[in-house]
């Protein structure tokens, strides 16, 4: 065997052995359902962004690093107690309303990763971007908003309104940076207990009122309704007044006269022997 030859299969049985070495030490990753993974190539292009792996078998040569993120809806609960089992729990968040009270505010944040976006998000906040990103997001636009009314306003009459800004505000701030935010609920607002009372006696009293100016307003409708229809009975009475003449009155007694005499009933008229020329019906009995 020539040398040529010979440098060719010793490069041949190089790249099998190549090879085989690379498959034996080669990672298999699998990813599940609600998975995507980003790769890293630390010795070639890096960390590639763009190309984004779907669930599945996966041959990851030894020196690139397979990053797998769970794509499914997350959420965070700032409360002393969790409502979800799978939620990530925080405490309450305290926050200083208009005038400075210290409210207490538990809330529920629901959210995923935009999976086509996962790796800007491993750059930017690698795999803890829930604690990086998320939760101080949330805290920072609910005591924001929130700072710019007072406790009676957060706990009764504004509370809708706060919560669409806040909403609006965290959902775009998350969704620039490739989160997407499925619902943020406000689930109680704790104040201090003399205030609460207060406010809830201001509401009795405002409903009272509004019951009392309900029962005034019946009131009024129901003598506008008594008014004009004592006005109507007394046009009414009015025209038939003015209507009922001498002759209107003999011509209707005339009429009665000739339905009573076609009864079978024994009677005796006598013509013209009436007020105003009328009849005198008597009976036999």
């Amino acid at each position: 065997m020539n040398k040529k030859k010979l440098t060719q299969v010793l490069v041949a049985a190089g790249i099998i052995l190549l090879i085989v070495v690379t498959l034996s030490t080669a990672t298999f990753i699998i990813i599940q359902p609600g998975e995507r993974g980003v790769i890293f190539r630390p010795w070639t292009s890096g960390l590639d962004k763009d190309n984004i792996f779907v669930e599945g078998v996966h041959i990851v040569a030894p020196w690139n690093t397979m990053e797998v993120y769970d794509v499914k809806e997350h959420a965070v609960e700032f409360s002393n107690e969790a409502s979800d089992s799978e939620a990530s729990t925080f405490g309450t968040l305290d926050v200083l309303d208009k005038n400075g009270l210290t409210i207490e505010v538990e809330i529920t944040v629901r959210f995923f990763p935009i999976y086509k976006q996962i790796g800007y998000i491993h750059e930017q906040f690698g795999r803890t971007y829930e604690r990086k990103l998320v939760i101080p997001e949330v805290r920072s636009a609910v005591r924001k908003i929130m700072g710019k009314y007072t406790a009676e306003e957060i706990y009764s009459t504004k509370r809708q309104e706060l919560e669409e800004q806040i909403v609006s505000e965290t959902g775009a701030v998350l969704e620039k940076n490739n989160i997407k935010m499925t619902a943020l609920l406000i689930r109680s607002i704790v104040i201090p207990q003399n205030l609460k009372n207060a406010i809830e006696a201001k509401q009795t009293k405002q409903q009272e009122a509004l019951a009392l100016d309900y029962d005034i307003q019946k009131a009024e409708k129901e003598k506008e309704r008594k008014i004009k229809e004592a006005e109507g009975i007394a046009g009414y009475n009015t025209i038939i007044n003015a209507s009922m003449t001498d002759k209107v009155i003999t011509y209707e007694g005339i009429r009665a006269t000739l339905e009573l005499a076609k009864s079978p009933n024994a009677k005796v008229i006598v013509i013209g022997g009436g007020d105003n020329g009328l009849p005198i019906i008597l009976n036999n009995n």
